[in-house]
């Protein structure tokens, strides 16, 4: 059967050349990520960020990458969740797939390009994209609502809190208390249609439409579920942080390291810079700084939690997309074969 009449097969030449595109652009951004932390190592002095560096042995970076993966693996069960909750009928292996493969797309802007995971499904289910698209808008809801909780968390429990930690704390739960209410995102919509003379009606239709979907995931114990899963997931990333800055010889108690790690995150996603580049990093090294801890271990510091956190993602992701789009495509074919 065809699926849809408006959704043509990918070009393979075009594909490749996309993401060799992309792959030099992971390397340039990473490179001046590399650049500008190199300049203030630099500033500091090379031999003292190097004992820094020297500090930390490889299974250590072991135990860092473990801890992320412990995160991925806890996001992709709850986009499993998700996935199961709007219908799809796709299994845990699958949804697994789709969200690792997914990190591949993480440093574009705003991080649209994750939207690949959305052809996948297309491809291997059926399902329009605006039957589907609640999936990103629930997740990235849900990544919002567990950081403001461990934001919020590191600001009472820590002695010396987090400097400028309230608003945003109170920004990422007001982003993700509008983006999980159907009645608001449909309102929105409406005024948006209004204000444009209503022009669009098919855009405006689906907004309401993947509104409606929305309602799926409003259920206690869903939301529930997804914020604990988010939650253990983002605490083990600002775990290892706090284990790599005492491994590093900076006496950081695990809340405020928790809640440094967190903000710079958050804060760096706030810039809509491709995966928070550049202001999380910034932020990551202020506020270190303000806790006392010297350059010579913030910079390498928040090189290594970044290289074992949102570039780690990025590798796997890397290595899952082509499985994933060798999948789809079959799929696609057996679908458009029946």
């Amino acid at each position: 059967m065809s699926i849809s009449p408006n959704s043509p097969r990918d070009n393979s030449a075009a594909t490749s050349s996309r993401r060799w595109r992309d792959l030099l652009l992971l390397a340039a951004l990473f490179l001046l990520v590399v650049i500008g932390l190199g300049g203030l190592a630099a500033a500091t002095g090379w031999e003292e960020t190097k004992a820094a560096l020297a500090r930390v042995t490889p299974g250590e970076i072991g135990i860092l990458l473990f801890l992320s993966l412990a995160n991925y693996l806890g996001r992709s069960l709850r986009w499993h969740l998700f996935a199961r909750r709007l219908g799809l009928r796709t299994r845990l292996a699958q949804n697994i797939r789709h969200f690792l493969g997914g990190f591949a797309m993480s440093v574009t802007p705003g991080r649209v390009g994750e939207l690949v995971r959305m052809r996948w499904i297309r491809r291997e289910t059926g399902w329009s994209f605006e039957r589907t698209a609640p999936l990103v808008l629930v997740d990235r809801a849900a990544d919002l609502s567990a950081m403001a909780l461990l934001l919020a968390a590191a600001l009472a429990l820590s002695t010396t809190g987090v400097s400028g930690g309230v608003p945003v704390a109170i920004l990422a739960l007001v982003a993700a208390f509008a983006a999980t209410r159907p009645a608001l995102l449909r309102s929105i919509g409406d005024v948006a249609h209004r204000m444009t003379g209503r022009r669009m009606p098919r855009l405006f239709a689906r907004v309401r439409r993947a509104s409606r979907s929305l309602e799926t995931f409003t259920s206690p114990r869903t939301v529930a579920a997804a914020t604990a899963l988010g939650a253990i997931g983002w605490f083990a990333e600002g775990y290892a942080f706090h284990l790599l800055l005492i491994w590093m010889g900076a006496e950081v108690e695990l809340w405020v390291a928790v809640g440094i790690f967190i903000f710079a995150t958050l804060a760096g996603g706030l810039t809509g810079a491709p995966g928070g580049l550049g202001g999380a990093e910034a932020a990551m090294v202020a506020l270190l700084s303000i806790q006392g801890v010297p350059l010579e271990i913030a910079v390498p510091a928040t090189l290594i939690i970044r290289v074992t956190t949102l570039w780690f993602a990025i590798l796997i992701g890397i290595i899952v997309f082509p499985f994933a789009e060798r999948q789809s495509k079959k799929a696609w074919n057996e679908l458009e074969g029946n």
